[in-house]
């Protein structure tokens, strides 16, 4: 799960597998697949990284367990 902020303050959490789009309209709008929209204070390039990044960690530990078999 990636975390970002909405535009009250508060901090989320939120499935990285569920999101179908994410717009800059200009504020950032994260539409899931459910249909739940959520507006975040980053940007469309932030969230893009972290999604890119929370990926990243998980196929380096699978190249890690795969290592240890």
């Amino acid at each position: 799960m990636i975390e970002i902020t909405k535009l009250n303050g508060t901090k989320t959490l939120v499935n990285q597998d569920l999101i179908e789009t994410v717009e800059s309209t200009p504020d950032t709008v994260i539409t899931l697949t459910t249909g739940k929209k959520i507006i975040a204070k980053e940007s469309r390039q932030e969230i893009d990284n972290l999604v890119k990044s929370y990926r990243k960690g998980i196929y380096a530990d699978l190249a890690r367990l795969a290592d240890l078999r």
